[in-house]
């Protein structure tokens, strides 16, 4: 029971720091989960969001919940879930009920700017961090090419390439790959 309380103290108090949605959430996490704690792994934590990007929901509480399984199955689950959950409920109540008296305010709408500007950093950050432990070799370096060509080229072709099936297309060429030149996986553990 005190690894259960610890994962929702753990995940409370993340979730009550954390701005900006997944992504800008992965430095929080490498920082607290990886280097502080040693809950998961840098490798883990990357797959996590890859999983996370595939399934309902938001990627950052899919997250939490992927840690808290492995560390103490479905009560880990639910107790990373529910920590993670509680402080930003908390706190947008309580911006709810005041925001609507405020949100007309100079003030108010430059912090919001400012903060737009910050969960852009650290949604660089995050990118930066996933481009060094994904993009390791000239496989993975023609792959992300292509995806990101196929994402930005979407919005301007007859037909949408959905997100989940980028993310499809590109598991089964890691598979097909890695298959027939298992390098990948041995730069990536590096």
């Amino acid at each position: 029971m005190n690894e259960i309380l610890k994962m929702y103290l753990a995940f409370f108090r993340i979730g009550a720091v954390t701005f900006g949605g997944g992504y800008a959430m992965l430095p929080i996490l490498e920082r607290d989960l990886v280097e502080k704690r040693g809950w998961t792994t840098m490798d883990e934590l990357t797959d996590y969001f890859a999983i996370g990007q595939c399934t309902p929901g938001i990627i950052s509480l899919n997250v939490s919940t992927f840690i808290g399984n492995k560390r103490a199955g479905i009560p880990g689950a639910l107790a990373a879930t529910l920590g993670f959950l509680t402080a930003p409920i908390i706190i947008i109540l309580i911006i709810a009920a005041f925001l609507t008296n405020f949100a007309s305010y100079s003030v108010v709408q430059h912090a919001f700017a400012g903060i737009r500007v910050c969960v852009c950093v650290l949604i660089l950050e995050a990118v930066l961090k996933l481009w060094k432990k994904s993009v390791v070799d000239k496989f993975s370096l023609g792959l992300y090419i292509a995806i990101f060509a196929l994402a930005v080229l979407s919005r301007f072709l007859p037909f949408s390439v959905p997100a989940a099936v980028l993310v499809i297309a590109s598991g089964v060429l890691g598979v097909l790959f890695c298959r027939d030149n298992g390098t990948l996986n041995d730069k990536r553990r590096k």
